[in-house]
Protein backbone atom coordinates (compact mmCIF):
# COMPACT_ATOMS: atom_id res chain seq x y z
CA UNK A 1 0.00 0.00 0.00
CA UNK A 2 1.47 3.31 -0.91
CA UNK A 3 2.01 5.77 1.65
CA UNK A 4 1.19 8.48 -0.60
CA UNK A 5 -2.05 9.52 -1.77
CA UNK A 6 -3.32 7.73 -4.94
CA UNK A 7 -4.49 9.82 -7.14
CA UNK A 8 -6.79 8.63 -10.62
CA UNK A 9 -6.05 10.90 -13.16
CA UNK A 10 -9.12 10.20 -15.97
CA UNK A 11 -7.22 9.83 -19.51
CA UNK A 12 -8.65 10.85 -22.81
CA UNK A 13 -10.06 8.79 -25.81
CA UNK A 14 -8.93 9.41 -28.78
CA UNK A 15 -7.36 7.92 -32.45
CA UNK A 16 -3.23 8.60 -31.91
CA UNK A 17 -0.36 7.60 -33.75
CA UNK A 18 2.71 6.33 -31.81
CA UNK A 19 5.76 4.44 -33.21
CA UNK A 20 4.36 2.20 -36.45
CA UNK A 21 0.79 1.91 -34.52
CA UNK A 22 -2.41 3.85 -35.21
CA UNK A 23 -5.22 3.25 -33.36
CA UNK A 24 -7.41 3.70 -30.47
CA UNK A 25 -5.32 4.71 -27.53
CA UNK A 26 -5.67 6.07 -23.98
CA UNK A 27 -3.88 9.26 -23.40
CA UNK A 28 -2.47 11.46 -20.94
CA UNK A 29 -0.79 14.66 -21.19
CA UNK A 30 2.52 13.74 -19.11
CA UNK A 31 1.82 17.40 -17.49
CA UNK A 32 -0.78 15.55 -15.19
CA UNK A 33 1.52 13.12 -14.12
CA UNK A 34 4.23 15.24 -13.27
CA UNK A 35 1.65 17.18 -11.75
CA UNK A 36 0.23 15.28 -9.31
CA UNK A 37 3.59 13.42 -8.34
CA UNK A 38 5.09 16.82 -8.14
CA UNK A 39 1.80 17.67 -5.57
CA UNK A 40 3.12 14.77 -3.13
CA UNK A 41 0.30 12.14 -4.75
CA UNK A 42 0.88 8.71 -6.82
CA UNK A 43 -0.94 8.97 -10.18
CA UNK A 44 -2.83 6.12 -11.13
CA UNK A 45 -4.25 6.47 -15.01
CA UNK A 46 -8.15 5.94 -15.32
CA UNK A 47 -8.51 4.76 -18.87
CA UNK A 48 -12.52 4.95 -20.27
CA UNK A 49 -14.47 1.48 -19.25
CA UNK A 50 -17.63 0.34 -20.17
CA UNK A 51 -18.08 -0.42 -16.34
CA UNK A 52 -16.62 -0.38 -13.02
CA UNK A 53 -15.87 3.25 -11.89
CA UNK A 54 -17.13 2.46 -8.56
CA UNK A 55 -14.27 -0.06 -8.46
CA UNK A 56 -12.02 2.71 -9.93
CA UNK A 57 -12.89 4.99 -7.38
CA UNK A 58 -12.54 3.07 -4.37
CA UNK A 59 -9.07 1.87 -5.50
CA UNK A 60 -7.82 5.79 -5.20
CA UNK A 61 -8.25 8.38 -2.49
CA UNK A 62 -8.57 11.38 -4.80
CA UNK A 63 -9.83 12.05 -8.25
CA UNK A 64 -8.84 14.47 -11.47
CA UNK A 65 -11.35 14.92 -14.00
CA UNK A 66 -8.86 15.78 -16.69
CA UNK A 67 -9.61 17.91 -19.79
CA UNK A 68 -10.52 17.25 -23.35
CA UNK A 69 -13.24 17.02 -25.83
CA UNK A 70 -16.64 18.91 -25.13
CA UNK A 71 -19.51 16.81 -22.91
CA UNK A 72 -22.31 15.77 -25.31
CA UNK A 73 -25.28 18.50 -24.72
CA UNK A 74 -27.41 15.50 -24.60
CA UNK A 75 -26.79 15.47 -20.77
CA UNK A 76 -28.12 18.97 -20.32
CA UNK A 77 -30.87 18.65 -22.80
CA UNK A 78 -29.61 20.40 -25.86
CA UNK A 79 -28.79 19.37 -29.58
CA UNK A 80 -24.99 19.62 -30.21
CA UNK A 81 -23.69 22.99 -31.58
CA UNK A 82 -21.98 23.01 -35.00
CA UNK A 83 -18.62 23.43 -33.17
CA UNK A 84 -19.52 20.82 -30.24
CA UNK A 85 -17.24 18.00 -30.43
CA UNK A 86 -18.01 14.71 -28.56
CA UNK A 87 -16.88 11.61 -26.98
CA UNK A 88 -20.03 9.49 -25.48
CA UNK A 89 -18.11 6.95 -24.32
CA UNK A 90 -15.95 9.32 -22.47
CA UNK A 91 -18.86 11.14 -21.07
CA UNK A 92 -20.42 7.55 -19.60
CA UNK A 93 -17.36 6.60 -17.96
CA UNK A 94 -16.33 9.97 -16.48
CA UNK A 95 -20.18 10.83 -15.21
CA UNK A 96 -20.22 7.38 -13.35
CA UNK A 97 -16.49 7.89 -11.91
CA UNK A 98 -18.08 11.69 -10.74
CA UNK A 99 -20.88 10.10 -8.84
CA UNK A 100 -19.58 7.31 -7.27
CA UNK A 101 -16.54 9.96 -6.10
CA UNK A 102 -19.01 12.35 -4.68
CA UNK A 103 -21.25 9.06 -3.11
CA UNK A 104 -17.83 8.32 -1.38
CA UNK A 105 -16.55 11.93 -0.72
CA UNK A 106 -13.65 11.08 -2.34
CA UNK A 107 -11.80 14.54 -3.40
CA UNK A 108 -12.16 16.07 -6.90
CA UNK A 109 -9.89 18.46 -8.99
CA UNK A 110 -11.98 18.95 -12.05
CA UNK A 111 -9.81 20.80 -14.84
CA UNK A 112 -11.68 22.24 -17.95
CA UNK A 113 -13.72 19.72 -19.62
CA UNK A 114 -13.84 18.49 -15.88
CA UNK A 115 -15.54 21.29 -14.78
CA UNK A 116 -18.12 21.18 -17.15
CA UNK A 117 -18.70 17.63 -16.54
CA UNK A 118 -18.80 18.60 -12.85
CA UNK A 119 -21.39 21.51 -13.52
CA UNK A 120 -23.05 19.22 -15.95
CA UNK A 121 -23.62 16.01 -13.66
CA UNK A 122 -24.96 18.58 -11.05
CA UNK A 123 -28.02 19.78 -13.73
CA UNK A 124 -26.13 22.58 -15.25
CA UNK A 125 -25.76 23.67 -18.65
CA UNK A 126 -23.45 24.96 -20.67
CA UNK A 127 -22.16 27.70 -23.53
CA UNK A 128 -21.15 25.44 -26.62
CA UNK A 129 -19.62 27.77 -27.74
CA UNK A 130 -17.97 30.86 -26.13
CA UNK A 131 -16.70 33.21 -28.61
CA UNK A 132 -20.55 33.23 -29.73
CA UNK A 133 -21.44 35.23 -26.12
CA UNK A 134 -18.78 37.16 -24.90
CA UNK A 135 -17.50 38.23 -28.55
CA UNK A 136 -13.38 36.89 -28.93
CA UNK A 137 -11.25 34.15 -29.05
CA UNK A 138 -9.12 35.29 -25.49
CA UNK A 139 -10.29 31.91 -23.97
CA UNK A 140 -8.67 29.62 -26.56
CA UNK A 141 -6.42 32.16 -29.06
CA UNK A 142 -5.59 29.12 -31.47
CA UNK A 143 -5.43 25.25 -31.75
CA UNK A 144 -2.69 24.11 -29.72
CA UNK A 145 -2.15 27.16 -27.85
CA UNK A 146 -2.95 28.31 -23.79
CA UNK A 147 -4.50 31.65 -23.64
CA UNK A 148 -3.26 34.05 -20.51
CA UNK A 149 -6.52 34.95 -18.54
CA UNK A 150 -6.80 36.76 -15.31
CA UNK A 151 -9.07 35.45 -12.89
CA UNK A 152 -10.62 37.05 -9.84
CA UNK A 153 -11.19 34.21 -6.62
CA UNK A 154 -13.89 34.71 -4.31
CA UNK A 155 -11.62 35.04 -1.12
CA UNK A 156 -13.88 33.17 1.24
CA UNK A 157 -13.79 29.90 -0.88
CA UNK A 158 -12.10 27.32 -0.34
CA UNK A 159 -10.03 28.08 -4.09
CA UNK A 160 -9.32 31.79 -2.54
CA UNK A 161 -8.35 30.43 0.76
CA UNK A 162 -5.57 28.01 -1.39
CA UNK A 163 -4.04 30.61 -4.24
CA UNK A 164 -5.64 34.30 -3.30
CA UNK A 165 -7.83 36.53 -4.70
CA UNK A 166 -6.77 36.62 -8.44
CA UNK A 167 -4.57 34.81 -10.37
CA UNK A 168 -2.99 34.19 -14.16
CA UNK A 169 -4.06 31.33 -15.43
CA UNK A 170 -3.25 29.31 -18.74
CA UNK A 171 -6.33 28.28 -20.16
CA UNK A 172 -7.85 26.27 -24.07
CA UNK A 173 -11.33 26.37 -24.27
CA UNK A 174 -14.36 27.15 -26.09
CA UNK A 175 -17.53 26.28 -23.90
CA UNK A 176 -17.94 27.92 -20.18
CA UNK A 177 -20.63 27.67 -17.78
CA UNK A 178 -23.76 28.69 -18.33
CA UNK A 179 -26.82 27.60 -15.66
CA UNK A 180 -24.85 26.51 -12.39
CA UNK A 181 -25.80 23.17 -11.25
CA UNK A 182 -27.51 22.10 -8.06
CA UNK A 183 -24.90 22.32 -4.68
CA UNK A 184 -22.39 24.17 -6.81
CA UNK A 185 -21.34 27.91 -6.25
CA UNK A 186 -18.95 30.30 -8.57
CA UNK A 187 -15.92 31.04 -7.23
CA UNK A 188 -13.92 32.97 -10.01
CA UNK A 189 -14.93 34.66 -13.24
CA UNK A 190 -12.57 36.30 -16.08
CA UNK A 191 -12.19 39.79 -16.75
CA UNK A 192 -15.46 38.97 -19.09
CA UNK A 193 -17.47 37.84 -16.80
CA UNK A 194 -16.89 33.84 -17.90
CA UNK A 195 -16.88 31.67 -14.88
CA UNK A 196 -13.92 29.98 -14.22
CA UNK A 197 -14.34 27.60 -11.11
CA UNK A 198 -16.78 26.44 -9.43
CA UNK A 199 -17.01 24.21 -5.80
CA UNK A 200 -19.67 22.16 -4.35
CA UNK A 201 -20.41 23.14 -1.05
CA UNK A 202 -21.77 19.83 0.26
CA UNK A 203 -18.41 18.91 0.09
CA UNK A 204 -15.22 19.12 1.67
CA UNK A 205 -13.08 19.57 -1.45
CA UNK A 206 -14.97 19.25 -5.01
CA UNK A 207 -13.14 21.78 -7.15
CA UNK A 208 -13.45 23.22 -10.58
CA UNK A 209 -11.48 24.72 -12.87
CA UNK A 210 -12.03 26.15 -16.21
CA UNK A 211 -8.18 26.36 -16.69
CA UNK A 212 -5.50 24.31 -16.70
CA UNK A 213 -3.35 24.28 -13.57
CA UNK A 214 -1.21 21.47 -14.98
CA UNK A 215 0.31 23.35 -17.03
CA UNK A 216 2.10 25.78 -14.85
CA UNK A 217 4.66 23.74 -13.08
CA UNK A 218 5.95 26.74 -11.08
CA UNK A 219 2.52 26.53 -8.91
CA UNK A 220 1.16 23.62 -7.44
CA UNK A 221 -1.07 24.38 -5.08
CA UNK A 222 -4.15 23.01 -6.19
CA UNK A 223 -2.10 19.83 -6.86
CA UNK A 224 -0.95 20.41 -3.49
CA UNK A 225 -4.69 20.74 -1.87
CA UNK A 226 -5.87 17.74 -3.77
CA UNK A 227 -3.06 15.67 -2.14
CA UNK A 228 -3.69 17.00 1.37
CA UNK A 229 -6.99 16.42 1.10
CA UNK A 230 -6.65 12.89 -0.13
CA UNK A 231 -4.66 12.10 1.95
CA UNK A 232 -6.80 13.08 4.98
CA UNK A 233 -9.56 11.71 3.52
CA UNK A 234 -7.40 8.31 3.56
CA UNK A 235 -6.34 8.47 7.51
CA UNK A 236 -10.10 9.85 8.50
CA UNK A 237 -12.33 11.91 7.95
CA UNK A 238 -11.44 15.31 9.38
CA UNK A 239 -13.04 19.08 9.58
CA UNK A 240 -9.66 20.54 8.23
CA UNK A 241 -8.70 22.31 5.26
CA UNK A 242 -4.60 22.11 5.31
CA UNK A 243 -4.44 25.59 3.14
CA UNK A 244 -6.84 27.32 4.78
CA UNK A 245 -5.30 26.23 8.42
CA UNK A 246 -1.83 27.90 7.13
CA UNK A 247 -3.60 31.02 5.78
CA UNK A 248 -5.05 31.50 8.90
CA UNK A 249 -6.50 30.31 12.19
CA UNK A 250 -9.92 30.36 11.61
CA UNK A 251 -12.27 28.61 9.29
CA UNK A 252 -14.10 30.27 6.88
CA UNK A 253 -17.33 29.69 5.71
CA UNK A 254 -18.16 30.18 1.88
CA UNK A 255 -20.36 32.56 0.56
CA UNK A 256 -23.70 31.95 2.48
CA UNK A 257 -25.67 34.01 -0.13
CA UNK A 258 -24.81 31.82 -3.30
CA UNK A 259 -25.33 29.05 -1.05
CA UNK A 260 -29.07 30.10 -0.56
CA UNK A 261 -29.67 30.19 -4.02
CA UNK A 262 -28.38 27.12 -4.72
CA UNK A 263 -31.54 25.31 -4.50
CA UNK A 264 -31.79 24.44 -8.37
CA UNK A 265 -29.85 25.45 -11.52
CA UNK A 266 -29.30 29.34 -11.46
CA UNK A 267 -28.81 31.73 -14.52
CA UNK A 268 -25.11 32.86 -13.94
CA UNK A 269 -24.68 34.57 -17.61
CA UNK A 270 -22.20 36.10 -15.55
CA UNK A 271 -23.06 39.59 -15.82
CA UNK A 272 -25.74 38.70 -12.69
CA UNK A 273 -23.37 37.19 -10.92
CA UNK A 274 -20.54 39.85 -10.46
CA UNK A 275 -19.90 40.73 -6.87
Amino acid sequence: MSALPVIGVTTYLETARWGTWHGPAALLPQTYVDAVSSGGGLPLLLPVLSACAADAVRAVDGIVLSGGADVDPEHYGEPAAPLTMIRPERDAWELAVLRAALDEAKPVLAICRGMQLLNVACGGTLHQHLPDVVGGNGHQPSQGVFGSTLVRITPASRLGRIVGNHLTVHCHHHQAVRELGTGLEPAAWAGDDTVEAIEHFEHDFVLGVQWHPEEDPMDGRLFRALTDAAGRRASGPQDVDTQAKRANSGHQDVDTQARRASSGPQDIDTQASRR
